[in-house]
């Protein structure tokens, strides 16, 4: 492999381990890896933590397919939109649905059902501030008028989302939000429903405010070993419950080439470096169609035995150049970190969001599902 993904299975463990300890027995896990689990690889990571979760948070059909092809057999909810033509497959497969729209309920509701182990499962979505999917608090009373239409399909868990804890320490909006919801939900259970499972804790709620827990908590960028913010770690690591998070995820290349550039030479396309001594470049099979973002041309870091060697010049689509020279004993094939640890050193993906200017969950999300990923 000339690039190549490492998951470590001890650190998303241990991860989950602290969250266990943290929220308690009583309380439901969900494993959130939709996004190809943040990038660390969909089938691979949910063989990883199986049995350390007790549910499984996918975006599309496609993802909650794929598991149930690889043969997961928890329970999984689809967090994103699934097209009315899709429903069927959908409940065929045994596949919790968010659920927000009236039109989603009627097709839903008109499903032949032979075996009631297969009836709808769904979770209602409310909108409580977010400003996405969700049933309007004003619209409650029509919505759970369609639903009693059908007979058929059970509520499984409702759910909201905070669109302001992670990155304040000013929690107003989200307390507002969990009131919003607090009213909603007993709305929905004085209209005769039940709902087995209340749900609106993402990572930085579970660890800062127990009160969002309810019924499940659903782990996402946290389970991974990173922080949601800085402001989340402070806050979470001020405390009597600290937690030692552990990044899972580690990039790796090998250097393709190397060669004696002299001073003054130019680098790569539009000529944007120019060397200012003379140089060993080393050649690293990676580039932007691989995730390796654009925006680190000439300002981006990697690990070569142990010390960090500069991009230099524009990332390319398929390559990069970086500067060796003062590498000792280097040569082809040596081990290139692009996102962990080598030695003494590391680079993290707060190091590259920061540079590009993201977050670190894009950095993560946004590496190529055709690189091979393999368990450490």
């Amino acid at each position: 492999m000339k690039t190549w993904i490492e998951i470590n299975k001890k650190n998303l463990n241990s991860n989950l381990s602290q969250f266990r300890k943290l929220v308690g027995e009583k309380v439901k896990i969900m494993g959130v890896v939709k996004a190809n689990a943040y990038g660390h690889g969909l089938v691979l990571t949910s063989k990883i933590i199986e049995k350390n979760v007790d549910w499984f948070g996918v975006d599309s059909l496609t993802e909650g397919l794929e598991l149930r092809k690889n043969n997961i057999k928890k329970p999984i909810l689809v967090l994103g939109y699934v097209e009315l033509s899709d429903l069927k497959t959908a409940v065929k497969n045994r596949l919790s649905l968010t659920v927000y729209n009236k039109e989603t309920i009627d097709c839903l509701g008109k499903i032949p059902i032979k075996n009631p182990y297969f009836n709808p499962k769904i979770h209602l979505k409310l909108e409580t501030g977010t400003g996405r999917q969700g049933i309007q608090e004003n619209n409650l009373f029509d919505f759970l008028k369609s639903l009693k239409k059908y007979p058929s399909i059970k509520i499984e868990g409702a759910s909201t989302h905070y669109a302001n804890i992670e990155d304040t320490t000013n929690s107003n909006y989200a307390k507002n939000q969990l009131a919003v919801f607090r009213r909603m939900v007993a709305a929905i259970e004085a209209d005769g429903f039940e709902i087995p499972f209340k749900h609106t804790a993402c990572s930085a709620a579970a660890i800062l405010f127990p009160e969002t827990r309810f019924d499940m908590v659903r782990l996402g960028i946290s389970m991974y070993g990173l922080w949601s913010s800085k402001e989340t770690k402070a806050i979470a690591n001020s405390g009597k419950n600290k937690l030692n998070l552990k990044p899972a995820i580690f990039w790796k290349t090998k250097i393709a080439q190397l060669k004696k550039i002299k001073s003054g030479a130019a680098i790569g396309y539009g000529l944007t470096e120019i060397l200012s001594r003379d140089s060993l470049i080393a050649i690293l099979p990676i580039g932007y169609f691989d995730g390796y973002d654009r925006k680190l041309s000439s300002i981006g870091n990697v690990l070569i035995r142990g010390q960090r060697c500069k991009v230099l010049g524009r990332v390319c689509m398929n390559m990069i150049i970086v500067d060796a020279t003062d590498l000792k004993n280097v040569k082809i094939e040596d081990e290139a970190v692009l996102l962990g640890r080598q030695g003494k050193e590391e680079i993290t993906t707060e190091e590259i969001a920061q540079k590009v200017g993201t977050i670190n969950y894009e950095v993560i999300s946004r590496i190529n599902p055709l690189i091979p990923r393999i368990i450490k």
